[in-house]
């Protein structure tokens, strides 16, 4: 991870980490496939013999495959990265729209996570949450949440011991 490079990144500043949210904040993409497909099945139900329902349920498939592939679009590009001097986040908004905030490491005050509920431990989900003085950065539903809390609670340590 040292070697990767960001758009913005600093002098000297190396990626400790780089962590995205759990698949399942793509849920309205998903949802979108669903609902889809099942409206192109009503026609095809209601008009058995007609050729032309396929083409209209193939339609409705397409349009359902579009909304799934803006949704995942939208989760990978929302990215974390943790270096040696801050935490990155940037968040894709829209294809062409996308917010970007920076939290340095020394603002760091306390790290915690918890993981909500059943489905969160058996999905493997969680939320971190970063306290500083200025306010809260929280992220929620993050894949493996103790693993990058571990991480992350690694990189403030190195970076406290470092600033003396």
């Amino acid at each position: 991870m040292a070697n990767l490079v960001f758009e913005g990144q600093r002098e000297g500043e190396k990626v400790k980490l780089v962590f995205r949210r759990h698949v399942s904040t793509a849920r309205k993409g998903f949802l979108w496939l669903v609902g889809s497909i099942l409206i192109g099945l009503v026609p095809m139900f209601l008009w058995k013999n007609d050729a032309r329902m396929f083409w209209i349920f193939l339609g409705f498939v397409v349009i359902g495959l579009i909304g799934l592939s803006f949704s995942l679009i939208l989760w990978y590009f929302s990215i974390y990265i943790v270096t040696n001097q801050r935490i990155r986040q940037v968040s894709q908004k829209g294809i062409f729209k996308k917010t970007v905030v920076d939290l340095d490491l020394n603002r760091i005050q306390s790290i915690s996570y918890g993981v909500p509920g059943m489905l969160g431990g058996l999905l493997g989900y969680g939320t971190i949450l970063i306290q500083t003085a200025a306010g809260d950065l929280v992220i929620s539903k993050v894949k493996n949440p103790e693993k990058i809390y571990n991480k992350l609670q690694d990189i403030a340590h190195i970076k406290t011991k470092e600033e003396g």
